[in-house]
């Protein structure tokens, strides 16, 4: 596998800035990214600097893209699942594996926010973001993963080397992973997330065709622990997962030449 020089992760305005540049300085870059993101929701842009009449956040992501290509910059389309490495870096992919010197995320802010009752009140007491920064404390325990999508399975997965009673919790979505595996998953509705100091489980809400004579309408599964994999693998995410420093407001700390307090990773736009 040829190493690359530079991958930069996400193909909006600093992702593809990004890659003009370290293109023009003869890097050779590689962008890869999940789509529009963010952009999407922009049905009109009007103060960016350069746009003599308003354009839409799909016309600016093309033209970006566009403009990009031009200079030769690959672009390949694929879901990031997470980094590793120090010195050089291994980015774990959908379509495998990409070696890489270095790395610039680049994914916007996060927009996949949880509204499920309870997952606020118990972060930091059951609830986690990282399976690879938290696993070892859930040795032997029973997890839940939060999501349905391949970054939901890559969560789940991770914490299957450490307890064998791992189950993924698409709250009600239907499961969208791109390979086959041997993970439990559960496609109830989730009411509420519960416990007293930590937490202790999962209230779900039952379909009106499974009640149990009684007319119980919901059900507890326990849980020690519950690991929240919404979407996709975001900038946040990633650079948690690797051990990079975060502000108190959860963004990526960087310093003014937009370096991470890792060596080879670097972070730019919304995410910082």
């Amino acid at each position: 596998m040829e190493m690359e020089h530079v991958v930069i992760i996400g193909a909006g305005p600093a992702g593809i800035s990004a890659a003009l540049y370290t293109a023009r300085g003869n890097l050779d870059p590689l962008v890869i990214h999940t789509g529009i993101g963010a952009l999407e929701k922009a049905e009109k842009i009007e103060n960016y600097y350069g746009l003599e009449k308003p354009l839409s956040g799909q016309e600016l992501f093309d033209r970006g893209i566009a403009q990009a290509k031009a200079l030769g910059v690959r672009v390949m389309e694929t879901q990031v699942l997470g980094i590793s490495g120090f010195d050089t870096f291994t980015i774990r992919t959908t379509d495998g594996d990409i070696e890489t010197e270095s790395v610039i995320l680049a994914t916007g802010s996060k927009r996949a926010a949880s509204s499920i009752p309870g997952i606020r009140e118990y972060e930091g007491k059951g609830v986690s973001y990282c399976a690879i920064c938290d696993a070892f404390f859930y040795r032997g325990k029973q997890v839940a993963v939060l999501g349905n999508s391949d970054f939901a399975l890559h969560e789940a997965e991770q914490l299957k080397n450490v307890t064998p009673s791992v189950t993924i919790y698409t709250n009600g979505e239907k499961p969208e992973f791109s390979r086959e595996h041997d993970i439990q998953v559960n496609t109830m509705k989730i009411q509420s997330v519960e416990g007293e100091n930590t937490v202790s489980g999962l209230r779900m809400e039952q379909d009106m065709s499974t009640l149990e004579s009684d007319g119980q309408k919901e059900s507890f599964y326990p849980a020690d622990g519950i690991f929240v994999a919404l979407g996709t693998a975001g900038s946040t995410e990633i650079a948690r997962q690797m051990g990079a420093e975060l502000t108190e407001k959860g963004n990526i700390r960087v310093n003014q030449e937009m370096e991470t307090t890792i060596p080879g990773l670097f972070a730019a736009g919304d995410c910082t």
